[in-house]
């Protein structure tokens, strides 16, 4: 599916209800393999509440990355690709949806899922600010563990 497509196909889901709470959601989750390494990117709109539509981008790495912070760069580098397809001009468009339904409480957020964690005991802990940053500095809201579901649960159910 074309980047395109999988925006139209927001736009819809958006149309379906334009008086939602809608949060678009994007990230990237891993997983190492014998030979290659997994990248899988969810892209999510949510209307809270009401249902979701989402997609998923897979990349195949072909060797083991096995340094965790290459890693975690590359799925945040993959889940930037996708962010910034959402351009101003495109945001604005999603925000249009909801605009004239703001006074029934209808809301329209974006959000980069992070899949790491800032717990003591988490090896990616060390990264969080990096991360955190690069995903701030895109305009985009960063979640981590455990609130950045869309890279540790539903990315990660296609990695395997």
């Amino acid at each position: 599916m074309s980047f395109e497509h999988v925006f139209k196909r927001i736009i819809e889901f958006m149309n379906a209800a334009p008086s939602g709470n809608f949060r678009l959601m994007v990230g990237t989750d891993s997983q190492v393999h014998k030979r290659h390494t997994v990248f899988i990117t969810g892209i999510v709109i949510q209307n809270e509440g009401k249902g979701v539509w989402a997609c998923i981008k897979k990349v195949v790495v072909p060797r083991k990355m096995t340094q965790l912070h290459e890693r975690i760069s590359l799925e945040l580098s993959l889940t930037e690709e996708i962010v910034a397809l959402f351009t101003e001009e495109r945001k604005n468009e999603l925000i249009d949806i909801v605009l004239p339904h703001i006074y029934k409480g209808a809301t329209f957020s974006m959000e980069g899922h992070i899949d790491i964690g800032a717990g003591k005991r988490n090896k990616t802990s060390e990264f969080v600010k990096e991360m955190v940053t690069r995903m701030e500095s895109m305009g985009v809201e960063p979640k981590i563990k455990p609130n950045a579901f869309v890279a540790s649960s539903y990315a990660n159910r296609y990695t395997k």
